[in-house]
């Protein structure tokens, strides 16, 4: 690294302490907020991209220059290319909210996000925590991703004290191709679950695949469900 560059480093990282302050204020100004954000956008640093990134923590009103500020941010986020991913996924590791870092990573790297967003669920359990949002919300969006390893990875969630994990579990295997890997899994919540959604989500999955299940395994069907003469379950 040349002199030069030593300097221009410098210069940048304080650039970039003296704008973050402006891009994390919600109580601040909208203009000078709406600057700072393109002053950093100019700056093709990781440091940069994650005082941008905190603009997603927060809402400000009117709903019109809370989202012009945020779509600004998040094309400027995504013009950035590979610099980006790393300050992502950096971000989705902590952020509560994933929707808005999940469509900018997906948008530069498509095959990195099912990844990422297994990685972190295995790092999760499936014993009651007080806010479960940032698990739901990655078992919801892997009911959208297709990949061998999401059955192996989600299977343990079918059994999440949380009743919306389960929900949201029971649809990510159903969504893949592999799903009949986890088929004798999907009998065993059937068989055990109270919540009458879940059953009918397994049970429009057996459905749809022609799936057939014994009367004995299927527990207390929902009204709204019967047997055909080959065990498949159907809506009435």
């Amino acid at each position: 690294m040349g002199l030069f560059d030593l300097f221009s480093k410098k210069g940048t990282t304080g650039a970039v302490q003296k704008l973050a302050p402006k891009v994390s204020d919600k109580r601040g100004m909208a203009p000078d907020r709406w600057e700072a954000i393109q002053a950093l956008a100019k700056i093709d640093s990781e440091e940069a991209i994650e005082a941008l990134l905190v603009r997603f923590t927060f809402y400000v009103d009117p709903t019109i220059t809370d989202q012009e500020e945020k779509d600004s941010v998040f094309n400027s986020i995504v013009g950035k290319g590979a610099l980006a991913v790393a300050p992502l996924e950096r971000f989705i590791a902590k952020a509560e909210s994933l929707s808005w870092p999940l469509k900018m990573l997906d948008r530069i790297t498509p095959n990195g996000v099912l990844d990422t967003l297994l990685g972190m669920l295995r790092k999760m359990d499936t014993e009651y925590e007080r806010d479960p949002q940032r698990k739901l919300q990655i078992l919801a969006e892997l009911e959208t991703r297709h990949g061998a390893e999401v059955v192996v990875a989600v299977t343990p969630f079918l059994s999440d004290v949380h009743e919306t994990a389960r929900f949201h579990a029971v649809g990510a295997v159903l969504a893949q191709e592999n799903a009949e890997d986890a088929r004798s899994a999907l009998l065993d919540v059937l068989a055990r679950e109270d919540s009458m959604r879940i059953k009918a989500r397994i049970l429009d999955g057996f459905g749809q695949r022609g799936w057939a299940i014994d009367v004995a395994q299927a527990g207390r069907l929902p009204d709204a469900f019967a047997l055909d003469p080959s065990g498949v379950p159907h809506r009435r």
